[in-house]
């Protein structure tokens, strides 16, 4: 996560806004054949370089992720 946050930080604060509300709005439409609902973490995690709202959605999506994961495997 540090290293992507380094390299969407070096892109303008109105650049890194435009694509993680476009991701997130694409990602809504992921039924779509083109479009998919991958986009809506990868959208959270450009806003969350500079929204703390945004950084803490991500940050509670590993944790569901991680959790699910560790069920799956004992399970």
């Amino acid at each position: 996560m540090k290293r992507f946050h380094k390299k969407v930080a070096k892109l303008p604060f109105l650049a890194r806004q435009i694509i993680g509300v476009l991701l997130v709005i694409g990602g809504l439409f992921g039924f779509l054949p083109v479009l998919g609902f991958w986009m809506i973490p990868l959208g959270i995690l450009v806003l969350s370089v500079d929204f703390r709202w945004a950084r803490r959605v991500y940050l509670r999506m590993v944790v569901v992720w991680r959790r699910w994961k560790g069920r799956k495997r004992r399970g």
